[in-house]
C-alpha cells in the first residue's frame, strides 16, 4: 500500500536546467493527492485550468498543493482529491529575473553619407536586457501555444527589427556618420523604447539596450586614424605656438621689471 501511495505523489517544480529560459510549462497536468509545489527564488508559479489563470504564487518555498494552493484557486478551491481523481491543471513557471543578452547586426547596414552614393556600411554590437513584464499578455499570446520561451526567441524578434531601427535613430537630428559612438547612448535609448513597445505585445519588457561599438569599413577607419593624427599635430603646433607666446610675454615683462 505504501508503494502505491508513493506512486501517486509528484512534485511540481522547475529546476531551470537551461539558462536563458523565460518561462517553462510543467508538462504533467495530473497533480495527485499529497503532491508538493516548489517555487525557487526568482520564480513565480501560475496555475492554469482550461487556459485561464486560476492562481499566481510568487513567494519561494515548498507548499502542499491540497492544503496550501487549491484553497486559493479561483474556480477550483472546492476541489477534493479522491483515490482516482487527480487534480488536472497546467503550471506555468515564470522566470522573474532580468536577462542580459549580447546582440550584433547580422549584416552591415548602409547609411546615407555625403560623397558615398552607395551609402556607408556599418555594423553595431552591444547588449540588451529583458524580462517578463506582463504574464497575462504572455499567457494569452505565447504560453497558450508554447511550452517554453527563451531569450534567444526574444533576440530573434529584436534582430529582425534592428536594422530598421538603427537606420531610423541614426538618421534623426543629423547624427555624425563618422563618429556615431558619441550618440550611442541616445540612439540606444530610442531603440530600447521602440523595442519595448513592440515586445510588450507579447508580455516582454526590454529594460536596457546598449550599443557598445559601431564598426566601420577598414577604409573609413584609416581615414579616421589619419584625421586624428593630423588633429594631434595641429593641436601640438597650436600648443607650441601658445607656449612660445607666453614665454615671450613673460620674458618681456621680466625685462621691463629689471629696468
Amino acid at each position: 500500500m505504501g508503494f502505491i501511495k508513493n506512486q501517486l505523489l509528484n512534485v511540481v517544480e522547475w529546476n531551470e536546467d537551461r539558462e536563458g529560459i523565460l518561462f517553462w510549462k510543467w508538462d504533467n497536468n495530473e497533480i495527485k493527492k499529497g503532491s508538493k509545489l516548489i517555487i525557487r527564488p526568482g520564480q513565480d508559479a501560475i496555475f492554469l485550468h482550461n487556459g485561464a489563470i486560476e492562481g499566481v504564487f510568487e513567494d519561494d518555498g515548498e507548499y502542499d498543493i491540497e492544503t496550501e494552493i487549491i484553497p486559493f484557486l479561483t474556480t477550483l478551491k472546492s476541489f477534493k482529491f479522491g483515490f482516482n481523481s487527480p487534480f488536472k491543471a497546467e503550471v506555468l513557471f515564470i522566470n522573474t529575473k532580468e536577462q542580459t543578452v549580447k546582440w550584433g547586426t547580422k549584416n552591415a547596414i548602409n547609411l546615407q553619407a555625403p560623397g558615398l552614393p552607395g551609402g556607408m556600411p556599418i555594423r553595431a554590437f552591444g547588449t540588451f536586457s529583458c524580462k517578463i513584464g506582463d504574464h497575462d499578455v504572455l499567457i494569452d499570446k505565447v504560453a497558450g501555444i508554447k511550452n517554453t520561451y527563451s531569450v534567444e526567441d526574444v533576440k530573434e524578434r529584436i534582430i529582425a527589427n534592428l536594422d530598421r531601427l538603427l537606420m531610423s535613430w541614426i538618421a534623426k537630428e543629423g547624427k555624425d556618420m563618422f563618429n556615431l559612438q558619441i550618440s550611442a547612448t541616445e540612439i540606444g535609448e530610442g531603440i530600447r523604447a521602440d523595442l519595448d513597445a513592440d515586445m510588450a505585445k507579447i508580455g516582454i519588457s526590454v529594460t536596457e539596450f546598449n550599443i557598445e561599438s559601431f564598426s566601420y569599413p577598414e577604409e573609413v577607419k584609416k581615414m579616421q586614424e589619419k584625421a586624428a593624427a593630423q588633429s594631434m599635430v595641429t593641436d601640438a603646433n597650436k600648443y607650441t605656438q601658445m607656449a612660445m607666446a607666453d614665454a615671450m610675454a613673460n620674458g618681456n615683462n621680466g625685462g621691463g621689471d629689471g629696468c
